[in-house]
């Protein structure tokens, strides 16, 4: 028998945007203890200091890489801004960007950031990058390339973006916010030279992220500063955060493959029911993150869907949470060849460590009366 809250309990189905603090990360936080500024040279800071550094290894450990290859930032925008800004500030060529990048790297794209240096990666219907587009107008300099796509889940051929990309003389960067914890992250492999990381996209805490940087990559600032993290980020490192990234991460990859399952099992149940809907479709292609569930449905407005679910009590989100609030099509569905009223028309789901059967049971028993009721309000 599948789980089942109770009336007063909500269904939280947007883990996607952020998650609850893991145990483990809240107890590594709160074990931190008074300490100094870790820019410090006298006791309290060289405490600091270490604990820092602890961290930081922990971090790079598990990811694969070297401790002065991370870089803390205050989460995945400002790694974002960090690694394309920041590379593009030392190459004058071209930027490409994929065209359905998170808000962070799309609005780069505007005048008086990369402007006219910005160059826009078409994708398919399932909003994959083709390889062969990289590079292919030309020099360039950079070229950034999400992992997995915060609305759809859509998993991206990474590794053969970054051999493109390397053919073409220029670095690879890629978010990988939505990918780690969720999908195997594998650096080397994907042979990519910078990622970006968030916390409380794995249930650590929200203000902290971090950029990867391979050995011999540089970029430069995009703020003054003290230069505290490498010079290249300034301001005062949040020690405890930093305690609770690596305790985050370190128990949501232990737990990846089982999570991984189980998701899969509840994404599979809830696209079912969707399918039995008449004209909602699955968004996102072959090879997407198990932990999303996007869905478009036509005949009625995203915002309509998420509102009347909102009053039965399940929290889920019309896309990225980052544009929360603003009425818009959603610049992935366009991008992916969606007209605007199909990329309004958008929910998506996403599951994390609390999500139960019974939460998926409950939506299920909810989507056909939400749909004919969002229909009817157009």
């Amino acid at each position: 028998m599948s789980e089942r809250r109770t009336d007063c309990e909500r269904i939280y189905l947007d883990h996607a945007a952020t998650g609850p603090l893991r145990g483990a990360a809240a107890s590594a936080m709160a074990g931190t203890g008074p300490i100094g500024n870790p820019a410090a040279v006298h006791t309290a800071g060289r405490r600091a200091r270490a604990m820092l550094d602890d961290a930081r290894e922990q971090i790079a450990g598990l990811l694969g890489v070297r401790p002065l290859e991370v870089v803390f930032t205050s989460g995945g925008t400002e790694a974002d801004n960090l690694a394309v800004l920041g590379a593009a500030r030392r190459d004058p060529r071209p930027v490409e960007i994929s065209a359905v990048e998170h808000a962070a790297v799309a609005g780069l794209a505007a005048p008086g950031l990369l402007g006219e240096r910005a160059r826009v990666l078409p994708v398919d219907g399932a909003g994959l990058v083709d390889p062969a587009s990289i590079g292919a107008d030309g020099a360039v300099g950079t070229v950034s390339v999400m992992a997995v796509n915060n609305e759809t889940g859509t998993v991206q051929r990474i590794a053969d973006c970054a051999e493109a990309a390397h053919q073409a003389g220029a670095l690879f960067y890629t978010d990988a916010v939505q990918a780690l914890g969720h999908i195997p992250v594998d650096l080397a492999a994907w042979g990519a030279d910078m990622a970006s990381f968030s916390a409380h996209k794995i249930g650590g805490p929200v203000g902290i992220g971090a950029l990867w940087r391979r050995r011999g990559v540089d970029v430069d600032p995009i703020g003054a500063g003290g230069g505290q993290e490498a010079g290249v980020r300034s301001g005062t490192q949040l020690v405890a955060l930093a305690r609770g990234f690596a305790a985050a991460l370190a128990e949501a990859l232990d737990e990846m493959e089982e999570s991984r399952r189980r998701w899969a099992g509840l994404r599979g149940r809830l696209v079912a029911a969707a399918g039995a809907i008449d004209g909602v479709r699955v968004d996102g292609g072959d090879d997407v993150s198990p932990s999303i569930c996007h869905l478009s449905v036509e005949g009625a407005r995203g915002d309509d869907l998420q509102l009347l679910l909102d009053q039965r009590r399940v929290d889920c989100s019309t896309g990225s949470a980052c544009h929360a609030g603003v009425s818009a099509p959603s610049q992935v569905m366009l991008a992916m060849g969606r007209s605007d009223e199909e990329a309004s028309s958008c929910l998506r789901f996403s599951f994390g460590p609390t999500t139960t059967v019974g939460d998926i049971d409950q939506v299920a028993r909810l989507l056909p009366d939400v749909v004919a009721r969002a229909r009817r309000a157009r």
